[in-house]
C-alpha cells in the first residue's frame, strides 16, 4: 500500500531524536504522576475501582494510539493530525483537524504553566503567581529555541527526577501498607467498594482519559527523528503503555492508603482536589508530602516544554501548507528550529497562563476547556485511518482499518458527550470560527501568499 514517502518531506529540520527522546517527550507531556490532581475525583465517581478506570482507559486511548502509528506511517510528515486528516480526509478536514488540535496544543502547556506558578508561590509567597509562571514560560522557551536536541537531554533530566519521585512514593506506600495494612480490602481498587459498577467506571474513564493528552504530542516531531515514522510509531505505542501502567500502579496504591473512602469523596467534592496529597501525608509522612508537591511544580514546567515544542510544530506545519501565515513556516539555519512557529505559541500561551494566574477561577476556566479540542482532532484522526486505508486504498483488512477506527470514534463521542457544558461550548464556539477561516481561505496559497 503507498504511503506519502519519507524522502519527500520537506528540508531544514534535523533528524536528531531517537526513540528514547521521542518517549522523554511523550512522558514529559503527560507527567509520569497526571493521576495526582484527578485521584479524588475518579475514586469518588469510580466508587472506589479506581486502578480499573485507568486499565479501562488505557484501552480506550490504545485504540488512538493504533490509528497514530498506522496513520505516521503511511504520512511522515510533522503536523500531526492536521497532515494525517488532510491525506486521509481532504485540504478542509485537515485544516479542522490541525485547527482543534490547537486549542489543545496550547492550553495545555498554559495550564502546566500555571500549575508550577501556584507550586513556586506556595514556596516563595512574596513573588507573585503571575510573575513566577511567565518566569517558567521564559526559561522553557529558551531551552526550545536552542534547539530540540538540547531540550530533550534537558527533559530526560527532569522525566528522571519525577520517575525518582514516583519510585519514592510507590517505595513508601509498600512500607506502610505491610506496616500498617490497607485501609480497604486488597481487590477494591478493581472492584469497588460496596461492589463493581459498570457505569460508574464509564463515567469516571471520561475523565481519566484526560490524563493521557499528550502522548500524540510524539507525531509531532517525525520530521526530526531518526527512523523516521518506524520510530514514531514504536514511541506512540510505548509511550502510552508506559504511562497507563505507571498510573495504575500509583492510583492502586494511593486507594489502599486513602483515609476517606470514596462516599466521603463523593459527599464533599472540595476533598476531590487534594485526596492524594492528604493520603501521602495521613499514610506516609508530611515529607512525602513535601516531594510529591515539588516533583508535580517541576514536573509542570517541564510538560509545558514538551507541549509548547508541539505547539510550535504544529502551527510550522500548518504554515508550510499554507493553512496558517507563510513567514510561521521556516526553520532557523542554526538551531534547527522552527523559531517563529515556537515563539508564537509561546506568546499565545504566556497570555493565556498569565491572564489565568491573575484570576481565583483562572485555573477552573483553562482546564475545562483544554480537551475537547485534542478529542475533536482524536476523531478526525480515526476518521483518517478509514478514509486512507480502506476508502482511498482499497484495505481489506477491516479489523484495523475499519472496526478498530470505528470503535475509537464511537469512544470519544461519548467522551465528548460526558465532557462539562463549558468545555462544549468553547469547543463548538472555535470549530465554528475555524470553519469562518477555512471559508475565507479558499485555497491553501491564499494564505501568506506562495513562497
Amino acid at each position: 500500500m503507498s504511503a506519502v514517502s519519507e524522502r519527500s518531506a520537506p528540508s531544514g529540520l534535523r533528524r536528531s531524536l531517537g526513540v528514547r527522546d521521542l518517549l522523554v517527550y511523550g512522558l514529559l507531556f503527560i507527567a509520569p504522576m497526571a493521576p495526582v490532581g484527578v485521584f479524588g475525583v475518579l475514586d469518588a465517581k469510580s466508587h472506589g475501582a479506581v486502578a480499573t478506570v485507568y486499565l479501562a482507559a488505557t484501552v480506550a486511548m490504545g485504540l488512538t494510539a493504533f490509528s497514530y502509528a498506522q496513520m505516521v506511517r503511511a504520512v511522515p510528515r510533522t503536523g500531526s493530525v492536521f497532515a494525517y486528516a488532510t491525506a486521509g480526509l481532504g485540504e478542509g478536514a485537515g485544516f479542522i483537524a490541525g485547527w482543534m488540535a490547537m486549542l489543545d496544543y496550547l492550553l495545555i502547556p498554559a495550564v502546566a504553566y500555571l500549575f508550577s506558578g501556584i507550586a513556586l508561590h506556595s514556596l516563595v509567597p512574596g513573588v507573585s503567581r503571575w510573575l513566577w509562571t511567565a518566569v517558567a514560560v521564559v526559561v522553557t522557551t529558551a531551552l526550545n529555541l536552542i534547539g530540540v536536541r538540547t531540550a530533550a537531554v534537558v527533559g530526560f533530566a527532569v522525566l528522571a527526577m519525577e520517575l525518582a519521585v514516583l519510585a519514592v512514593f510507590v517505595a513508601a506506600a509498600v512500607v506502610a501498607l505491610v506496616q500498617d495494612g490497607a485501609r480497604r480490602g486488597w481487590d477494591t481498587p478493581f472492584t469497588g467498594v460496596g461492589g463493581f459498577s459498570a457505569t460508574a467506571v464509564i463515567s469516571a474513564v471520561s475523565v481519566a482519559v484526560l490524563s493521557y493528552l499528550g502522548f500524540d504530542a510524539i507525531a509531532t516531531f517525525v520530521e526530526e527523528a531518526v527512523g523516521a515514522s518506524a520510530a514514531v510509531a514504536r514511541a506512540v505505542l510505548w509511550c502510552l503503555a508506559l504511562a497507563g501502567a505507571l498510573f495504575v500502579v500509583q492510583t492502586y496504591l494511593a486507594a489502599l492508603l486513602e483515609p476517606m473512602g470514596p462516599r466521603r469523596l463523593a459527599a464533599d467534592p472540595v476533598a476531590q482536589g487534594s485526596a492524594f496529597y492528604d493520603t501521602v501525608e495521613i499514610g506516609v509522612g508530611h515529607w512525602l508530602h513535601v516531594l510529591v508537591a515539588a516533583g508535580k511544580a517541576i514536573g509542570a514546567a517541564f510538560a509545558a516544554l514538551a507541549g509548547q515544542a508541539a505547539a510550535g510544530r504544529l502551527v510550522f506545519a500548518m504554515a508550510r501548507e499554507g493553512r496558517l501565515p507563510r513567514r510561521l513556516g521556516s526553520v532557523d539555519p542554526g538551531s534547527a528550529v522552527p523559531r517563529r512557529a515556537l515563539l508564537t505559541a509561546a506568546v499565545i500561551t504566556m497570555a493565556a497562563a498569565v491572564w489565568a494566574a491573575n484570576r481565583d477561577d483562572g485555573l477552573d476556566q483553562l482546564t475545562s476547556v483544554v480537551n475537547v479540542g485534542a478529542l475533536t482532532a482524536f476523531a478526525l484522526l480515526h476518521a483518517s485511518v478509514i478514509g486512507w486505508y480502506t476508502v482511498r486504498h482499497g484495505s481489506r483488512d477491516r479489523l484495523r482499518h475499519l472496526v478498530a477506527p470505528a470503535l475509537g470514534i464511537a469512544v470519544i463521542a461519548a467522551v465528548v458527550y460526558a465532557a462539562a457544558p463549558t468545555a462544549q461550548l468553547v469547543g463548538l464556539v472555535w470549530l465554528a470560527a475555524g470553519l469562518v477561516v477555512l471559508g475565507v481561505q479558499g485555497s491553501p496559497g491564499s494564505v501568506g501568499g506562495r513562497r
